[in-house]
């Protein structure tokens, strides 16, 4: 299984990198949209955590491309975002995240959405 962490924070690609090991994932990461929609072109990816709030090519654009454009699969995507307001959740959900998790999270609450989205832990 691979993993993708997409946010222009290194701080929290590394804290999610740590939390999603324990899943067995193989886990790649970008700093922005742009170079996330390149590792979903090149890479089968089976779950996406999202930031939106990104340079280049925020997270909603690249959720967008990654439900429309053929061949890349269809990966789970969970947003981590600090975007709280309630219609910009439900466009995301509308447009095809399956999670939402709002910063700040715990590792707990990574834990619960994976495992409401099928991933047990392996370690």
């Amino acid at each position: 299984m691979r993993a993708l962490v997409v946010d222009d924070s290194t701080a929290v690609r590394l804290y999610l990198r740590k939390i999603l090991l324990p899943y067995g994932f193989e886990i790649v990461d970008a700093r922005n949209g742009r170079e996330g929609l390149q590792r979903v072109r090149e890479q089968q990816i089976d779950l996406v955590l999202l930031d939106w709030n990104m340079p280049v090519m925020n997270g909603l654009e690249l959720l967008q491309h990654i439900r429309s454009e053929p061949g890349v699969g269809s990966p789970c995507v969970m947003m981590v975002t600090s975007e709280n307001d309630l219609q910009e959740v439900a466009q995301a959900l509308e447009i095809g995240a399956n999670e939402y998790v709002m910063k700040p999270f715990t590792p707990e609450i990574i834990a619960d959405k994976l495992a409401l989205l099928g991933f047990p832990r392996v370690a």
